[in-house]
């Protein structure tokens, strides 16, 4: 598939037709592939990280008119959250057309989830700077989708909780180790397994060691709730 079927793809992924194809381009090169002549998005990052912000905050307002801010504070940081964003862009194969340097392809720059995070934010903020902010709307309400309902699961940082729970009955906070590495230098997958003073433990495995320990927490509360 050539360079510009490939953005062609991608856009009807994403949900979006754009009049002005550059701003695409720019939102999908990152910042080791930017030159004199060739910009980067990490402006475009800056200005969606604001358009998402507003649109989940709308959302939830709307969702729950009865929330405190209290409540709502969490589950805005669980939605808008770089690893929430990089789940997103996986959703719709974002990685796939990413402009890379040499150096950050090798180092597996497709899969990393702080840029995969960042290049979504510069994606809506593409769509933001090419049609209007109802246009930004309509595409974050419909990739971030089901999540918005229901994100009341997952608004606690699950490491937080843990240690909530284990400072609760009298235990020290839960410690974390890595128990494996696999896969090649530039994509490697870990597993960690989180402990308790109390014995409790549960494992799993991610492409980065902080997804691999709130996925590990996430599981160990899951199983003694």
């Amino acid at each position: 598939m050539r360079p510009g079927a490939e953005l062609e793809a991608f856009a009807m992924r994403l949900g979006h037709r754009f009049k002005d194809t550059e701003l695409l381009v720019r939102a999908v090169t990152h910042a080791s592939m930017s030159s004199p002549t060739r910009c980067d998005n990490q402006r475009l990052e800056f200005l969606g990280d604001r358009v998402l912000g507003l649109v989940i905050a709308e959302a939830l307002l709307k969702a729950d008119k009865g929330a405190s801010e209290g409540q709502l504070a969490p589950r805005f940081n669980a939605l808008v959250r770089k690893e929430t964003c990089a789940d997103v862009a996986r959703q719709i194969d974002l990685g796939a057309v990413l402009k890379l340097g040499r150096s950050e392809m090798k180092s597996g720059g497709r899969r990393k989830e702080a840029l995969l995070g960042d290049a979504m934010e510069a994606v809506i903020a593409a769509v933001y700077a090419d049609a209007g902010f109802n246009a930004a709307r309509d595409v974050v309400l419909k990739l971030w989708g089901d999540r918005i309902s229901s994100v009341e699961a997952d608004a606690r940082d699950p490491k937080t909780s843990l240690q909530e729970w284990a400072q609760a009955r009298g235990q020290g906070p839960p410690s974390y180790v890595e128990t494996g590495r696999e896969g090649p230098d530039h994509a490697p997958m870990f597993t960690v397994e989180v402990r308790l003073e109390s014995g409790e433990t549960a494992g799993f495995s991610a492409a980065s060691k902080r997804a691999a320990e709130q996925g590990a927490a996430r599981a160990l509360l899951a199983r003694l709730s």
